[in-house]
């Protein structure tokens, strides 16, 4: 009797889990990415809605975000300066991952 048997890979540079960690896996990124969902935010909007987070790691974090092509950044020539963030076609992917995971903490971690 043979079983259907998934071939699982070495996680070397190649492999798609360690990829997606990369992107996703900071301790910030998808708490971050879970707030700006499918609406245009302000930064001080998401520094008070990710509770917890440092001005500094905040930052750090988004710049990433924006390096990644996961969120855009638009800067008006204001003052006070004025930022919204929004996500990309490639961060609306993530939504349904962030979504599962969200799931999984209401019926099993609560």
């Amino acid at each position: 009797m043979e079983k259907n048997l998934k071939i699982i890979n070495a996680c070397d540079e190649n492999c798609p889990v360690k990829k997606s960690l990369g992107l996703l896996g900071g301790k910030w990124t998808m708490m971050i990415l879970y707030q700006l969902n499918t609406r245009t935010i302000r930064y001080g909007e998401l520094k008070r809605a990710v509770v917890g987070i440092s001005e500094k790691m905040l930052i750090q974090e988004l710049n990433s975000l924006v390096e990644n092509k996961l969120v855009n950044k638009k800067a008006y020539p204001e003052i006070p300066p004025r930022v919204e963030y929004t996500l990309t076609e490639l961060g609306l992917k993530t939504l349904p991952i962030i979504d599962q995971i969200a799931a999984f903490g209401l019926e099993n971690l609560v």
